[in-house]
């Protein structure tokens, strides 16, 4: 596929970036290349491959959740300068 200056400008505009008439022949060579590298992935024989998420494999070493007392909201509230009896009485900040 080649790249023409329209495709350059168009992704240019897309990225937010700003390509002086100098750098435009080096993108275009440059998006180029990586449009080649992809053809060259789509034909690749991927019949029978499992797809994956990641290059290797991936395991949780998470801590089994664990059941336990809350603290008691009478006792979390006795420091507070201004509660209901429920929560913690802030200020308003957004009008």
């Amino acid at each position: 596929m080649e790249i023409t200056r329209d495709m350059v400008e168009y992704v240019a505009e897309l990225s937010r970036l700003k390509i002086s008439e100098a750098e435009e022949e080096s993108v275009r060579r440059g998006l180029g290349e990586i449009i080649g590298y992809m053809d060259i992935l789509n034909n690749i024989d991927t019949e029978g491959v499992e797809a994956m998420s990641h290059a290797f494999a991936v395991k949780n070493v998470l801590r089994d959740d664990v059941v336990k007392q809350s603290a008691d909201r009478s006792e979390l509230l006795a420091n507070a300068p201004v509660s209901d009896d429920e929560a913690f009485i802030v200020p308003k900040t957004v009008e």
